[in-house]
């Protein structure tokens, strides 16, 4: 049988058992119309992000997905539901943020409070202190703006192991500098 032409249910069968090429196709297939949909709600990048991290999440658990519904609804709403998690993740933050701000205003104001040369060495003694994995994972996307697909193509390893590099990384970084935790909290997005 060719995979190719074959419906969804034969390429899950098809997947369930490892077989890639079923994977790739019905990577294909998904991957735009998923990627359109989700740019709906985030940016472009986030939307990438979004349904990599879920066609990577289908692989995985190839083995023991079962669908009540169709492939395809079943995956646009995964992607809608990752959306909405990242719109609402994002206004919690920018309320922090702006909290913080706020309480904090006099502080920031009052140059004797802290030293910027004193603040920068402490940060890049922070970072430097990172194993190198997690450093050039972390460098490579705050400070050179790369997305996490980038950074994998990059690094040769996958967007989940640069999600994870990055995010424990930021742990590290959050214990390392915690007395200066609300100051770096808009500027590392600790």
């Amino acid at each position: 049988m060719d995979l190719k032409t074959a419906n969804d249910t034969i390429l899950i069968e098809h997947l369930q058992k490892g077989n890639k090429k079923a994977f790739d196709i019905l990577f294909t297939k998904y991957y735009s119309p998923l990627c359109a949909f989700a740019n709906q709600y985030v940016d472009f990048e986030d939307s990438e992000e979004i349904v990599q991290d879920i066609m990577v999440w289908f692989w995985e658990n190839r083995e023991t997905f079962v669908f009540e519904v169709s492939l395809k609804g079943y995956l646009f709403k995964m992607v809608k539901n990752k959306c909405f998690t990242l719109i609402t993740r994002n206004e919690i933050k920018q309320r922090v943020l702006s909290t913080l701000h706020q309480k904090m205003q006099e502080k920031f104001d009052n140059p004797d409070f802290y030293d910027e040369e004193e603040l920068s060495n402490k940060i890049k003694n922070a970072i430097s202190k990172l194993p190198e994995a997690y450093r050039e994972a972390f460098v490579l996307h705050r400070f050179h703006n790369m997305t996490y697909k980038q950074i994998a193509e990059r690094l040769q390893v996958s967007t989940k192991t640069v999600d994870y590099r990055i995010c424990q990384a930021l742990k590290t970084l959050r214990i390392e500098l915690k007395d200066y935790i609300w100051l770096l909290a808009m500027w590392l997005d600790l």
